[in-house]
């Protein structure tokens, strides 16, 4: 199982960009691209474009969503289908797909629940809530001890700065540039791309941020010394803290989607450095944990505990919303205050869907057949690698994997020969196309999407000029 990048030969020594350089696209497929009207020119009948006119009569439009790209009708499994009855394998699927689209475990669970109680008024409480706070607890093997549901990641992660606030005394927080913690005030304040950030104004105060612990592209320079990297990422950010002096928590994502792997033992050294400046770690795993990474929670690979984790989108099956914050039990400190009050917060039929989750992720091992699965799907992301001078990289942990391309601005075209041939993937910061299946798919639909790829990748190279000696001229 690879934990970084596998560059393949023909890129080996590549460096990275250099600083000050202007930092790439992020976080998806821009519908203000001139790909997206040249694909749905191409792909989409009369009834279709009729559908998406409507949707952006009425919707708010924005640039990652209204107007949108297609109509879906049907997903299962891995699987959607959209208007004009084209079938296309789903490795984007926003990442709510660890389990698979419309489940029936899941499916079945709401079901019943919609027949028991289908709403739980505030000042109440119900069973399925409790029980799966209870099962969330035990994952933690009793050390996140208690638990705050919310509707969707961006509040869980709003719960946790309030509580992070209230429990140290303190505001400030550290997080780091490219991160994503959500689309609300706060949480693009402590998030760090510019598509959500730049042009709105003040954002909250006390935001610190710091480099990410990329290795593929390190803003530090850093260079591999001994044969492992100096983590010289984990001691700015213990610069940060130490100069600060009074900050209440570092907020990250144990692995960022698109996937970045820190190196190793960087984890810990955060871990450390937060227990002498006395700020909590705060882990989002609201993309990867449930077991993507190959391991139930993605920071359990890491050999640390968090003070608080964010869950979310898989928690519902793709089906409910609903997201979770887990902390230590010593930071059960605000009887006095409402930071989850929140109308949906102990939604039975939420709660009905999770506990499914956690069934079936219990029942079939998904964070092992992630880690099983992940590992030979990596090496043969390797070898596509190898016939495609366009790769630059391999990452990836568990069912979370990412291809780097050698030239910006090209993952987007990649994503739309893809598609074509019938397989939906997430192009991102300009140069990285993720993929994340369900953790249920079959091996012969990754199979399958490793040959879409494969050519979408050799059709977008045949459209560019020759490659030449590790550069591309276009």
């Amino acid at each position: 199982m690879s934990t970084g990048i596998v560059p393949p030969p023909h890129q080996a020594g590549t460096p990275p960009p250099a600083p000050g350089s202007s930092p790439p696209p992020a976080e998806g497929d821009d519908n203000r691209s001139p790909r997206r009207t040249e694909w749905q020119q191409r792909h989409l009948t009369a009834e279709t474009r009729a559908v998406l006119d409507a949707d952006a009569r009425v919707f708010v439009h924005q640039s990652l969503s209204s107007p949108c790209l297609d109509v879906l009708v049907a997903a299962e499994g891995a699987q959607v289908t959209d208007l004009d009855g084209r079938t296309m394998l789903d490795f984007h699927a926003n990442q709510v797909n660890v389990v698979g689209f419309a489940n029936p475990r899941v499916v079945a669970a709401v079901h019943r629940q919609l027949d028991e109680l289908a709403f739980c008024t505030r000042r109440y409480t119900n069973r399925p809530a409790i029980r799966l706070a209870e099962r969330l607890v035990e994952r933690s093997q009793g050390v996140l001890t208690r638990v705050l549901f919310t509707t969707g990641g961006a509040t869980a992660m709003s719960a946790a700065l309030q509580l992070a606030r209230v429990a140290t005394g303190r505001h400030k927080t550290v997080s780091f540039w490219d991160a994503f913690h959500g689309a609300t005030l706060d949480t693009i304040s402590i998030g760090g791309e510019a598509d959500f950030r730049s042009g709105v104004g003040p954002l909250v105060s006390g935001t610190e941020h710091v480099p990410p612990p990329d290795p593929s592209r390190c803003p530090l320079g850093c260079r591999a010394r001994s044969g492992g990297c100096d983590l010289a990422c984990a001691d700015y950010l213990e610069y940060v803290l130490d100069h600060e002096g009074d900050v209440a928590a570092v907020v990250a994502e144990t692995v960022r989607s698109t996937p970045v792997i820190p190196p190793p033992g960087y984890w810990r050294r955060v871990r450390e450095a937060c227990d002498r400046h006395g700020a909590l770690l705060i882990l989002d795993e609201i993309p990867n944990g449930l077991g993507r990474t190959g391991h139930f929670f993605s920071f359990e690979a890491e050999s640390i505990v968090p003070d608080m984790v964010v869950l979310g989108k898989s928690l519902g099956g793709g089906i409910m919303p609903i997201a979770a914050l887990l902390v230590r039990e010593g930071l059960n400190v605000a009887p006095h205050r409402a930071i989850g009050h929140f109308t949906f917060e102990k939604s039975p039929l939420a709660a009905a869907a999770g506990l499914a989750v956690l069934d079936e992720i219990a029942e079939h091992d998904l964070p092992g057949r992630a880690r099983d699965l992940g590992s030979a799907t990596l090496r043969r992301l390797a070898s596509v690698a190898d016939r495609h001078p366009l790769v630059s990289g391999v990452r990836g942990r568990g069912l979370l994997m990412g291809l780097e391309l050698g030239m910006d601005d090209v993952a987007e075209a990649v994503m739309y020969e893809a598609l074509s041939r019938g397989l939906s993937i997430k192009p991102t910061q300009g140069r990285i196309l993720q993929l994340a299946p369900p953790l249920t798919v079959r091996e012969e639909d990754l199979g399958r999407a490793i040959a879409i790829l494969d050519a979408a990748l050799g059709s977008v190279e045949a459209s560019l000029e020759p490659y030449h000696g590790g550069t591309w001229h276009g």
